[in-house]
Parts: structure tokens; sequence; C-alpha cells
């Protein structure tokens, strides 16, 4: 009976901390989106996954004996490979695409997750399902407005960006019994490790003005891993899959007031018809 009257505060805790995660995110992206096109996608990772691991050193030290039994090193390092090639896409990708465009094509994922489930771990689909994944591609093809989208690499590194975020979170779940501060080291240090030698092939030399907001990137970024993991255990998944769809809502507005990208009838429909189809993925049986 406790339990059951304490959800709701527990849900309203978890969706306050999603919000909170969702807005530094957003805040991150909208610095990569504004100097991104300057520097190369790979040195913004290095400098996100380099200021990340300094804010998180007083964690690990905190934490220093969760690192003593680590074990699946090379699920490890897998997870930290495809991490960082969904970062560079998708940093490619939302410096060449409107803001909210991109967001809409991140609400893709829980399609492309049924499909990589279907062809790794023999998972059986309903029709339901590939009805819902036909409405999401569809939706795909109507939010990509010539009028609003001027054709580049953008789009096909967006793709790339959900298909290697989804084998990430898939491997995540693999590691889910992994102490939370081990996880969180092995992702950004070994984003940190795995960019530097790329970043000092392609390195570009930054303005004086551009420092601060480059390394206010990781700082954002770290600070929104950590809402999301504290949204992930007060509330209730369900709760929190319905409210990351705001996510769009703020992306456009964004978009809209810092950018003047105009979303145009077709993006609104085009968007509708992703998130229908997301919501009808998740949530059927």
């Amino acid at each position: 009976m406790h339990r059951a009257e304490e959800t709701p505060a527990r849900n309203l805790s978890g969706g306050a901390r999603l919000i909170a995660d969702m807005a530094l995110n957003i805040l991150a992206l909208t610095i990569v989106k504004a100097l991104g096109l300057g520097y190369p996608a790979v040195q913004l990772v290095f400098l996100r996954a380099g200021t990340g691991l300094i804010v998180m050193m007083p964690f690990i030290w905190r934490d220093r004996q969760a690192f003593r039994m680590v074990d699946r090193l090379p699920l490890h390092a897998l997870r930290v490979v495809l991490s960082a090639l969904a970062l560079t896409t998708s940093f490619f990708a939302i410096a060449r695409l409107p803001f909210a465009l991109f967001t809409a094509i991140s609400f893709t994922r829980p399609v492309v997750t049924m499909v990589l489930a279907l062809l790794f771990l023999k998972e059986f689909v309903p029709r339901r399902r590939w009805w819902a994944a036909g409405i999401a591609f569809v939706g795909v093809y109507i939010a990509v407005d010539p009028a609003l989208v001027t054709l580049n690499w953008g789009l096909p590194a967006a793709f790339m960006t959900v298909l290697f975020g989804t084998s990430a979170i898939i491997l995540t779940r693999k590691l889910s019994d992994t102490p939370v501060p081990v996880m969180m080291t092995f992702y950004t240090g070994g984003l940190t490790v795995l960019t530097a030698p790329f970043t000092l092939a392609v390195w570009t030399p930054i303005a004086p003005d551009h420092l601060l907001p480059l390394l206010a990137i990781g700082v954002f970024a770290q600070a929104a891993q950590f809402c999301f993991l504290q949204a992930h255990f007060r509330a209730e998944a369900a709760f929190l899959s319905v409210l990351g769809y705001l996510s769009l809502v703020f992306a456009t507005v964004v978009g809209y007031v810092i950018f003047s990208e105009v979303p145009t009838v077709a993006f609104l429909i085009g968007a509708s018809l992703i998130i229908a189809a997301a919501v009808w993925t998740t949530l059927s049986r």
C-alpha cells in the first residue's frame, strides 16, 4: 500500500530529472549545432568525453572499490566503439540538419531495436510491430521535406547514429549488472582514449571564444547522464518512455527560437507518424 501511494511522487521526481536530462542534452547539442561546422566531429567527441572524465574523477576515486571485479571487458570495449561512432555521427548530423528533424529521426530507435532483436536475438516480431515500422519510415520520408532540408551527408549520418546508438543500448542492457560508476567510467574514459588519435590527426585550432562553450558540452552531457540514471532509478519505465517524447517539442522550440528553423506542415505530419509508431512499438506486446 505504501509503495502504491509512493509511486506517483516517485514518478514526478523521476520525471523532473528526465526533463533536466533532456534540457542539458539540448544545451550540449545547441553548442554543437552552433559551432560544429567549424570543427571535426571526432574532435568535439574527444573534448566532450575528456571534459566529462575530468568531471567524474572525484566520483571515480570515491567508488574505486567497484572496479576490482570488472568482467566482460570485450563487451565493454565494443560498447565504447559503438558509442564513439554514435556520438561522432550525431555531432556531424546535428551541425547539418534542422534540430527538430534530427530529434524526430532519433525516435526511430524502438523500430531499429525491434529489427536488431529479430536479426541477432531471434526474437519473434508480431505483425502489428511491422506495421508500426512501416508507419515510422513513412513518417521519416514525409518529415524530410526538400523545402526544409538541403539533402546532405547529415541525413545518412543521422540514421547511422540511430543504428550505432541502438546497438550500444542493447549492449548496455547486457551489462546492466555492472556498477554505475564502472559503466560511466568505461564509457567516458573509453571515448576519450579511442577518439584521441583520430582527434590528433584532424585537430583544428580552437578559437579563444569557443573554448569554454566547447568544454561546456562535456559538462552538460555528463550532468545529463547523471540525471538520466537518477530518473530511471526513481520512476517507472513506461512513465518515462512517454515523457521522453517531450524532447521533440523542446528541440522544435530551440530550433525555431535560436536557429530560425520554422517547422513545415510536412515535418509536423511526419514527426507525428514517427512518434505514434514509436509509442506503438514500445507499448505493444
